[in-house]
This record gives C-alpha cells, sequence and structure tokens, in this order.
C-alpha cells in the first residue's frame, strides 16, 4: 500500500481517499492509524474484486441511491455497503485473512436508524 500526503485533497471532511490503491491523506490530517490504514485496504480488496471500474461504478450508483434514501450526503457515504463494511471490519487486524469473497454485499441491507 502506498500512501501519499496532499495539502488540498481530499475535501476537507475526509483524512483519506483510495485512489486504485493509492492513499492520498490530507496532510493536516496527520497520520493514519493501523485501523484506518485496514479500512483502506478493505477498500483496496473490493476494488479488486470488482474489477476496480465496476467499484466505482456501483459505488457511485449506490452513493446516489443511498442520498435519494436519507436526503444528507454524510448519511448516504455512510450507507454505502463498502463503507459499511469497511468501517465495521477496520479494528479486526485479522478481518482480511478471514474475508468471504465479495463480503460487502452482506452490508447493502438499509440500515435500520435514519
Amino acid at each position: 500500500m502506498k500512501i501519499i500526503y496532499s495539502k488540498n485533497f481530499p475535501p476537507k471532511e475526509f483524512g483519506a481517499i483510495n485512489l486504485f490503491g493509492l492513499i492520498i491523506v490530507r496532510k493536516d490530517y496527520g497520520g493514519l492509524t493501523d485501523a484506518e490504514k485496514n479500512h483502506e485496504l478493505i477498500h483496496t480488496r473490493q476494488m479488486l474484486e470488482m474489477l476496480i471500474i465496476f467499484f466505482y461504478l456501483s459505488y457511485v450508483i449506490e452513493w446516489l441511491i443511498r442520498l435519494m434514501q436519507y436526503k444528507n450526503r454524510l448519511k448516504a457515504y455512510e450507507n454505502i455497503s463498502y463503507e459499511r463494511e469497511a468501517y465495521s471490519c477496520m479494528y479486526d487486524p485479522t478481518y482480511l485473512k478471514n474475508r468471504n469473497i465479495f463480503a460487502f454485499r452482506h452490508y447493502y441491507k438499509e440500515r435500520k436508524e435514519k
């Protein structure tokens, strides 16, 4: 995993972003914790499973669906199945060793909270 630091990217509400397996971290965010690195590694695995282009297409489509559902950008982002998997498993350092292929599909179901 390659990590680079940027002054202006990603947007301020995000500390880091994973683009094609390259992690870009805002300089003013500081370093990534082990859990945050694991979060990004989970996204990298998701990308590879979805052949990268389908990951990004489905990510944007699901974000748009969630945006219509929740009418809130942050809530839409939090409910994307890829993010739900990454956030719920980022504190388990063994997760990727034991993870089933396409595990994110189990996180697609709508959350109960709105």
